[in-house]
């Protein structure tokens, strides 16, 4: 985990740059309010932006309180040049919430995807969406399963959540 702290503070980031696939900029939308973001039962969880920066949108849940902030981050940076440009983009998601073995304490939980890709020497996105899609699939299925499971119970949530291989 600290590997992937260390890889998402040390890059250096850039404004967000014109999308070479779309030619368009891509923005994320203001609100994340029409089941973007699911919790464990399926529930929506609503979400606003709260700021935006060169490379970064922070997003706050609509019920979050100044002392348990519930937050999304997305930040992106590109290194190099020519076919040698990558794009790091980090999709995080923070929580703090009261502790369960002494409820007095305030945790924080943190879950993010840090996708590393190419992007200089490739044309389109076909590759980068199945290498995305095969991360999400494993975190919220189970075997030959299409059912999107959020409660936590497919293959790679499960590892992350109870430690298991």
């Amino acid at each position: 985990m600290r590997h992937l702290e260390a890889l998402a503070s040390s890059v250096t980031t850039k404004p967000m740059a014109l999308c070479p696939y779309t030619e368009k900029y891509s923005m994320l939308p203001t609100t994340l309010n029409t089941n973007e973001v699911k919790n464990a039962a399926g529930t929506e969880v609503e979400f606003s932006r709260r700021r935006t920066a060169e490379s970064l949108v922070e997003f706050a849940a609509s019920t979050e309180v100044p002392s348990k902030p519930h937050r999304i981050t997305v930040s992106q940076s590109e290194i190099s040049e020519g076919t040698a440009r990558r794009r790091r983009t980090l999709v995080r998601i923070d929580k703090s919430f009261a502790g369960e073995v002494d409820s007095t304490a305030i945790v924080k939980g943190s879950a993010y995807v840090v996708a590393d890709l190419p992007v200089g020497a490739m044309n389109t996105t076909t590759e980068f969406a199945n290498i995305l899609a095969e991360l999400l699939s494993l975190c919220a299925s189970q075997g030959a399963s299409t059912t999107i499971l959020y409660d936590g119970t497919g293959y790679g949530a499960a590892a992350c959540i109870n430690g298991t291989l």
